[in-house]
């Protein structure tokens, strides 16, 4: 049963304090009537005795100490349906495709239920993005979180609608259209972004028709930004419905996480806490925990949640609180190179400082293919030495470097142009990603490849003709 009092005491940036006479739940939803006749939206974000403290959705503008606040006395629950897929709605879940209105099959609490840790599946199931740099270097795995770290300026937005048209699960591809266990879907949270990269995330998806197969939650730069701290709740709540309850496998893009820290950080000032780390509220590690760990698989269940969070790192510092806490809670971080991106690489993901802790166990055979985690460690150990032979270089010059080195620095180079830049059009199989790597590694004398077994080396080592025709040749020279 619902409440009204006229009780405010104090607005502060999104924050309504008013007093109450009766305990209110944490997280209760609110209205608040305005003398000019809004209703306003908001939840209860502080609730202790007498006084109550609501962030606004809708920002605190009209409100004044003669509004009334209505307590509903539920939590905020999505509306969700199979039927979502296709759809286009606001930071709050509500539509804003010029479609019908959500007709609900069930109610959730977008806080969501812990998942129990005996009940969790281990991740070990390939998921194909068609990005070389990440299916080859630093795969994903059903269940598991795996944020791009970029900074302001570089193509992330690219990556991500990249990943959101190319992404498939192929082992499932083969079988039947109506075996509904086997769907893939993306959910896409976009959060604080500007109208412009809106409208090309829109664009991208009706011009490709991933829409079909897709969620689209859009917070923009100029919306409230307390409705920022809803919106990935949202994402994760309708992931959640379709994956364990309609067995789809779930893929959930987050765009970007540095604006819902901002959120964070501007309720929390509002609040008048004491800061922690850089003024970021201390919670935020549980905050952002909360969020990170509704991704993975469940015993019994067909489906799975997969998150790749993105977040650009304020001054490209990956020790700032953000990037930071966001690697210490996810398993592993692809990331982006400013240096690379002047390069004209596309997408400029540097694999060296890059990182999926789960990899090995979604690799090999029977899941991608035998060579993938020999060819993998060998590809990672050849560029980090072309990479250092590139700093000698410019002290000593190529001259001075033997023959083997010189290799290591075409290696180098051509791994760059050839594996990394493959484009944001193009989408390639794992067999191709492998084949191009093979293809690369294959410009280093066998006695260079000491991390691959002999036997797959026979198979798959790319013979230079030049090198045999050289050598048939320097007999008869003699």
């Amino acid at each position: 049963m619902s409440k009204q009092y006229q009780t405010i005491t104090e607005i502060s940036g999104p924050l309504v304090f008013a007093e109450v006479d009766e305990p209110i739940g944490y997280d209760e939803i609110v209205k608040i009537h305005t003398q000019q006749g809004e209703t306003l939206r908001g939840q209860v974000l502080e609730s202790s005795e007498g006084i109550v403290a609501i962030q606004v959705f809708e920002g605190t503008s009209g409100i004044d100490r003669n509004a009334s606040i209505e307590f509903e006395g539920k939590t905020m629950k999505m509306d969700l349906t199979e039927d979502l897929l296709g759809r286009v709605l606001d930071g709050s879940g509500r539509p804003i495709d010029g479609g019908p209105e959500i007709v609900q099959e069930k109610q959730e609490d977008i806080v969501g239920s812990a998942i129990n840790p005996y009940s969790r599946e281990y991740p070990e199931e390939f998921i194909e993005t068609g990005v070389s740099v990440i299916d080859g270097m630093n795969t994903l795995v059903r269940g598991q979180k795996l944020p791009i770290f970029s900074s302001s300026g570089q193509p992330h937005s690219e990556l991500a609608m990249q990943i959101a048209r190319q992404a498939s699960v192929p082992e499932e591809e083969g079988e039947g259209e109506d075996d509904e266990g086997s769907e893939f879907a993306v959910i896409f949270g976009a959060m604080g972004i500007t109208a412009e990269e809106a409208n090309e995330f829109m664009e991208d998806f009706e011009r490709t028709g991933a829409l079909e197969r897709s969620v689209v939650f859009m917070n923009l730069a100029d919306d409230p930004a307390v409705e920022r701290m809803v919106t990935p709740r949202m994402v994760l709540t309708t992931a959640e419905y379709l994956a364990f309850e309609k067995g789809y496998h779930v893929l959930v893009i987050l765009t970007d996480m540095t604006n819902y820290c901002e959120a964070l950080r501007e309720i929390g000032a509002a609040r008048e806490e004491v800061p922690g780390r850089r003024g970021y509220p201390g919670y935020m590690y549980t905050d952002l925990a909360q969020l990170y760990e509704r991704a993975g698989r469940i015993d019994g269940r067909e489906g799975s949640v997969t998150q790749i969070p993105i977040l650009t790192m304020p001054g490209e510092d990956d020790t700032h609180p953000i990037p930071d806490l966001t690697g210490y809670i996810t398993e592993g971080q692809i990331m982006m190179d400013r240096d690379l991106d002047s390069k004209g690489l596309e997408p400029p993901v540097n694999v060296l400082p890059s990182l999926s802790r789960l990899m090995d166990d979604g690799i090999g055979e029977g899941l991608t293919r035998e060579d993938h985690g020999d060819l993998k460690d060998q590809l990672f150990a050849a560029y980090a030495e072309g990479e250092d032979l590139r700093d000698l270089v410019n002290i000593v010059g190529r001259e001075a470097l033997s023959e083997t080195d010189n290799k290591y620095l075409d290696f180098a180079d051509k791994f760059e142009t050839e594996f990394v830049d493959q484009g944001y059009r193009t989408d390639r199989d794992i067999d191709e990603t492998l084949d191009i790597g093979w293809e690369l590694i294959s410009l280093l004398p066998k006695t260079e490849l000491n991390r691959i077994g002999e036997d797959l080396i026979e198979e798959y080592y790319v013979e230079d003709p030049s090198v045999d025709a050289d050598a048939e040749e320097a007999p008869a020279d003699d």
